[in-house]
This record gives C-alpha cells, structure tokens and sequence, in this order.
C-alpha cells in the first residue's frame, strides 16, 4: 500500500496524497524517468545513481505500485497456483515449496484452490487465474481427469504442469514416483522378504496408480508372487482397516512379514492396527511408508519411508517458470526421493 504524505500548502491544508516516484525523483535529485528505470531494474543506469535512487526509497519508505509497475514492465511478477487437496501432506508442501521458491525469485504467488479435484474445477481455476494479469500459471492435480484436461487449456500465459509422472501437460515438474516404490519394494527383498504386501492410496489418483505400478514391476522382476493390493485414500483410518486385513491374512495361513503402504498417514493407521493385534514391528512384519512426514521419526517405531525432496519441486517449477516466460527451452528432470531407512524394517522373522 502507498504511504500517505502530507501535502504543504495553504490551498489543501491537512491534505494527504500517496507517496509518489516524483518524490523519490526529488530526495534523490534525479529525473522521474531515472527513478522508473531503477524501479523496473532496468540497464543503462550509472551505479552512483542508483544508489542514490535506492537510497531515497529507503528514506522514504516508498512502495511501488504493482499495477503501475505491471503496466510499464508488462509482467507483474505474479505465479499463478491452482491447487486441489492442500489438506494432504504432499500438496500442502509443494505450495509452501512453490511459495518460498517464487519468493527467491523475486515473484508472487496467487492461489486459487479448487473445491473438487476434477478435470471441469481444474479448468474453472486456471482460466479465472489467466483473468488476474498473472506472468504464468502451475497446476497441480494428481487425479488423472484433471491432469488429462491440461493441454485442451489455453490459458494465454505459459501453463507448468506438477503430476505425478511424465506425459500430459507438454512442460511438466513432478517428483520420480515409480523410484520411490522401486526403493522401497527393493528395500524389503534384499532384506529377505519373500514378498511384500501394498496398501495403495485412492483410485484414479496418478501418484498412487505409479507407486502400485512399479511395486508390482519390482516383485515380478524378482520372481516375487504378487499378493493383492489393499485400498486406501491417503488417510489412517484406511491404514487401520487394511492393517486388520492383513492381519486377517496372516490369521488365516498366508505369509504376511512386510507392507510397503502408498504414505505415511496410511501407515500410522497400519501401525495402530498392528499394535493393538500385539504384531511386533519390525520382528514380526517391516514396514515401509511414503513421503516422510514431519512426525514420521516420531511413531513408535519411528518409520522407514520415501522421502519426496518438496521444497527441490518448488525451485524446479519456478525454474521452469522463469524459462517459459523468457522463450527459454527447458525440460526439467524428475525430482528423485530417497530412502530413509529408520526402525519399522529388518529382516523376515525365522520359521522354527
């Protein structure tokens, strides 16, 4: 917001009016042209009198003003977000990882937050975003109908897409979610596991449809069978009820001694079903989980699981952000997560 000034006078006493370039122009003693050019950051400007400018508004406490700005520089430096989901962990960090990247760059970030996750609320959200003089927009949807629609969208602004997985939208970000379960099924193999059970998170969404998808690779490439897969929604109540199936399982004969769930939210709910069954973790099953939430060394045990490298996918959009807006090629590279081995896995219990 512009500062108010009082204005000296006898005509308009007690008057006030917004702090102004022209009175930069006059603290620094320079032209109001001199003072837009360093405003806009742009070339052409002696060192010297740059200062001076910076120095005025400073003194001053001047704000410019962005639309003022937007209309001379053409960019507003504005990112555009449309957004679903930003209760669930993963979301909710890549919106504080796109913040905090935009910011580093000298840009702001608008949110639109979608009511539903679907292709229409996608669409809705990205073209009222495209009304609002952004430089560029993100959207992040995991659900496959939403992430489909992207490339109908023209939004007349560069669009990035971040999902879950290669394809769709023809300048993506996302993070190398067939990696993570590659890393967290080959964790439990080599410990010596005969094979490993899944809880997946909910259908249609792409991150979790990848995570089953390369579980399953990897058992069948190590000649592993393949047992079958446990429904869940990101939550831990479905955590809870698939740790009771297991359990089931395990009650009824089948060989149940490790669970790679599709998050860590699920998992807490697996644990709890676990604990209250009197089932040991790590000695009886091993547990590997997904996203390395901030509570995930605090569960008892404290949880082995994927780590996703958040605040990496911010800097990445808003790299690809910036590339677009200059005419810049550029085709990021996924985002790799890394396992972080803690005390919910070890090796299978022995048969007496």
């Amino acid at each position: 917001m512009d500062r108010p000034v009082t204005v000296s006078g006898p005509a308009v006493p007690g008057a006030t009016r917004s702090l102004g370039m022209s009175d930069v122009a006059a603290r620094a003693g320079v032209s109001h042209q001199t003072v837009s050019r360093v405003i806009n950051e742009q070339p052409n400007v002696a060192a010297a009198t740059r200062k001076k400018v910076l120095d005025a508004i400073a003194e001053l406490g001047y704000r410019p003003n962005s639309a003022a700005r937007a209309l001379v520089t053409g960019s507003s430096r504005t990112i555009g977000l449309a957004i679903a989901n930003i209760s669930q962990y993963g979301p909710a960090q890549t919106l504080l990882g796109l913040e905090h990247a935009a910011r580093e760059a000298g840009y702001f970030l608008t949110v639109s937050v979608l009511d539903d996750d679907t292709a229409g609320s996608l669409i809705v959200a990205v073209e009222r975003l495209a009304t609002q003089s952004v430089d560029a927009i993100v959207a992040l949807s995991t659900y496959e109908g939403a992430v489909r629609a992207l490339p109908d969208v023209s939004p007349r602004v560069p669009l990035i897409a971040v999902q879950a997985e290669r394809g769709g939208q023809d300048l993506a970000v996302w993070v190398d979610q067939e990696a993570g379960a590659a890393l967290a099924t080959r964790h439990l193999l080599d410990l010596g596991h005969r094979t490993v059970h899944h809880v997946r998170g909910p259908a249609n969404a792409l991150e979790a449809d990848a995570r089953e998808r390369r579980w399953r690779l990897e058992l069948e490439s190590a000649g592993a069978p393949v047992p079958p897969v446990l429904p869940g929604d990101w939550w831990p109540p479905t955590g809870y009820l698939a740790g009771r199936e297991l359990i089931a399982r395990r009650r009824g004969g089948e060989e149940v001694t490790a669970v790679f769930v599709a998050n860590d939210q699920m998992a807490l709910g697996l644990l709890s079903a676990f604990d209250e069954a009197g089932i040991r973790v790590p000695d009886d099953i091993s547990v590997v989980g997904f996203d390395d939430v901030p509570e995930a060394p605090y569960y008892v045990p404290p949880l082995t699981t994927v780590r996703q490298d958040f605040a990496e996918l911010g800097r990445r959009v808003v790299q690809a952000v910036l590339a677009r807006i200059s005419g810049t090629s550029i085709q990021p590279e996924p985002v790799q997560p890394r396992l972080l081995v803690r005390r919910t896995t070890a090796p299978p219990p022995r048969v007496s």
